[in-house]
């Protein structure tokens, strides 16, 4: 372990993929580190569907962490192929994976968690701790304030606490706002069997169709499980105005069904043949870009620092940001000095694509050509 972090506390705020993937770094340098996060444990909620690691963010922090191939053994790999569907249902595009292609399996989002979790030592994560706020001198120690009133001390606060951040308001105040397109979240079980259609048209990975407004992006998961996300641009309190609930299953998806009326009834089975209920998911962007002073004593990773649409980079990022923090802080000579050599290169990099967005997910709903910072990350021709 470096000397200048020798007795000093640090503490991450989120036990989301970033902030595990810091812990896990820092530990295997010989650094103590508590991760904070307001779940009563790790099944308290779904964590949300799947997602692809890249050969140059994701799987970098991985290797780093040591669990490559750990991650490997649990990827998909036939989750790469991507079909791009018509409103009439036919296939316009197909990606299918080459033999033995690496650049982006695919993982559940709590596989990839449980994965970290269990890479730590025992006590690393305590649950039930959700923050209420951070003060203190910039120079620390800094308070961090949890929800049930008690409280903990830091020299470093990691704010790896997401789009609502409580630790960013230490350096910013920046608020995350709607972007004004919603993800309202479909899910369908034993996929094979139960779903054979759906699972023919969708493939071994992801599909979508779009047209100027609305898209639907459906998306396999483990377990013969699969979601579907239904794109549209919405005010956030549409099931209000519409006199829906989100318990009124049967309502929404009449509702669904009229603003998708055109598109080919086997494109409608992926609003209409859900197992269970709808789960609204409103899309909140950060300002950009979105930089702060320099501290001594408090950072963020992830969408904590740089919340964008969902353009393939949102894990991949926050996995680098705490895999860049984590060995800035056991190679540089102080904390400070650490904290500024990690966000001289998390900044540019995640402001050049949030200011390419401009703080809209509009594109999500454009069947023409992507914008090239876009295409490229998402694994399209630009």
């Amino acid at each position: 372990m470096s000397s200048q972090l020798a007795g000093k506390k640090i503490a991450i705020v989120g036990a989301g993929p970033g902030g595990l993937t810091c812990a896990r770094i820092l530990q295997r340098h010989g650094v103590q580190v508590t991760v904070f996060d307001r779940d009563v444990n790790e099944q308290a909620r779904n964590q949300g569907g799947s997602l692809d690691l890249h050969t140059d963010d994701g799987q970098l922090a991985l290797r780093e962490a040591g669990l490559l191939e750990e991650f490997f053994r649990l990827a998909r790999f036939e989750g790469q192929e991507m079909r791009q569907l018509g409103t009439d249902g036919t296939v316009q595009a197909q990606m299918l994976p080459e033999e033995g292609e690496t650049s982006a399996p695919e993982i559940d989002r709590g596989q990839l968690r449980h994965l970290l979790l269990e890479s730590l030592e025992p006590g690393t994560v305590q649950w039930d701790r959700g923050i209420a706020r951070v003060d203190g001198p910039d120079d620390g120690p800094r308070t961090l304030h949890f929800m049930d009133g008690t409280t903990a001390e830091a020299d470093l606060v990691i704010g790896a606490d997401g789009a609502h951040s409580r630790v960013r308001k230490v350096l910013s105040d920046a608020e995350a706002y709607y972007s004004g397109v919603d993800f309202l979240e479909a899910w369908f079980d034993d996929v094979q069997n139960a779903h054979p259609d759906l699972a023919a048209l969708v493939g071994g990975g992801s599909a979508g169709a779009a047209d100027a407004d609305g898209a639907l992006f459906a998306q396999r998961n483990s377990g013969d499980h699969m979601r579907v996300y239904i794109v549209r641009r919405r005010p956030l309190d549409w099931m209000a105005q519409n006199g829906l609930t989100p318990d009124d299953t049967e309502g929404i998806r009449a509702h669904l069904l009229e603003e998708f009326a055109g598109w080919s009834p086997d494109l409608l089975r992926l609003i209409s043949d859900n197992d269970g209920p709808y789960v609204d998911r409103p899309l909140f962007v950060l300002p950009a870009p979105h930089t702060w002073q320099p501290s001594a004593s408090v950072t963020l990773i992830g969408d904590a620092a740089h919340l964008m649409p969902p353009v393939g980079v949102g894990v991949n990022f926050a996995m680098l940001d705490g895999c860049e923090l984590a060995l800035a802080l056991v190679s540089q000579p102080s904390i400070g000095d650490a904290l500024r050599a990690y966000e001289a290169t998390m900044l540019p990099r995640s402001t050049e694509l949030a200011v390419s967005l401009d703080g809209h997910a509009d594109f999500l709903l454009d069947d023409g050509e992507l914008p090239p910072e876009l295409a490229d990350r998402m694994g399209e021709s630009a």
